[in-house]
């Protein structure tokens, strides 16, 4: 399950501004990572969007770069690292944002590891929540 379909994109204005509004955020440097919970079933569990500033980066060259190294670096991982347990059996739909913060361009290994990293912070961020619901702690 390598792929990166359409129905995997969030390209939706009403739930980017969802997102942005009532999501919950966090940096893991050189990304930002914003996420919410909708009620919504899909054949996906998670949508994302990937972002560069085009007020740090001015080239279209230099953003679709990055663009391009992050969304490989997501394509490899959400198999293993957002698709197991936590997620498989909801029936919600995950919207993620990520936002590139970075000052330079970095290559895809240290992308790679970055991202790697923000999605197990991600998962445990998830998991606390989960935890405080069941507990009725939320």
């Amino acid at each position: 399950m390598n792929t990166f379909n359409k129905e995997e994109r969030l390209c939706s204005r009403k739930s980017l501004d969802l997102l942005f509004k009532n999501g919950s955020s966090f940096l893991l440097y050189p990304y930002r990572i914003s996420y919410l919970f909708v009620t919504e079933a899909q054949q996906f569990p998670v949508q994302v969007v990937i972002n560069v500033a085009k007020k740090r980066y001015k080239r279209a060259v230099d953003r679709n770069l990055i663009k391009r190294r992050t969304r490989e670096a997501y394509r490899l991982q959400k198999e293993t690292a957002l698709y197991g347990n936590l997620l498989k059996d909801a029936d919600q739909l995950l919207l993620l944002s990520v936002q590139f913060v970075g000052k330079k361009i970095y290559d895809y290994s240290f992308l790679e590891k970055k991202l790697a990293g923000a999605l197990k912070r991600l998962l445990a961020e998830l998991e606390g929540k989960n935890a405080g619901k069941a507990d009725g702690t939320d």
